[in-house]
């Protein structure tokens, strides 16, 4: 349905995940994919969506010379607990402590999603609330090493192991703790064909 609303774009996906180009791929979008390297810097005096929109726009700015017609989709996601952001985990021990902090918690997953074309650059953000139950250091430890999610905001997946054994409820988009809030997406593509 969008794919013929969008036939006079071309998008660009700037983003290497799995999850995420699968999601585009389900959400019946023509697409082609680009990645750039990009230092993930933030100042620490951002918080919750403002660190994931900055991010958002710090991988579109790498892109330059885009074509009238295209359209640069760049997306971030964080865990949001204790007043902190907890990224990617740079190895096993502080995936354990991240798994070992959202244990019997309540936290947030924010991500942003940032459209650029040469006219316009537009980012929306989405929030979605989780709970896990108490995770045994077992539990932990069979799920880190079976799965090793070292490359997942607040290191897991809620689609694996963990996520049928371990999250009690969630609030809000599910697709979200995946890593893309795929209505959002839809929505906004929607109203830039629309224009």
């Amino acid at each position: 349905m969008l794919r013929k609303k969008l036939i006079k774009f071309n998008i660009i996906l700037a983003s290497g995940s799995p999850r995420r180009q699968a999601f585009f791929k389900e959400l019946d979008i023509d697409f082609t994919i680009q990645v750039k390297e990009v230092e993930e810097t933030y100042s620490l005096e951002l918080k919750r969506s403002e660190i994931t929109d900055y991010l958002s726009k710090l991988k579109a700015s790498v892109f330059t010379g885009l074509n009238e017609n295209d359209i640069l989709i760049t997306s971030d996601t964080i865990v949001w607990k204790d007043e902190k952001a907890l990224g990617k985990p740079k190895n096993f021990e502080e995936a354990r402590e991240m798994l070992q902090s959202l244990s019997g918690e309540m936290h947030e997953v924010i991500t942003s999603v940032c459209f650029t074309s040469k006219a316009f650059q537009k980012t929306v953000n989405d929030v979605t609330k989780v709970w896990f139950k108490n995770l045994s250091e077992e539990e932990i430890d069979y799920y880190l090493k079976s799965y090793k999610p070292f490359d997942k905001a607040g290191s897991y997946g809620i689609q694996e192991w963990i996520g049928y054994i371990g999250i009690e409820k969630i609030e809000g988009c599910y697709f979200n703790v995946m890593g893309l809030p795929t209505r959002l997406v839809y929505k906004t593509l929607t109203e830039i064909a629309n224009r």
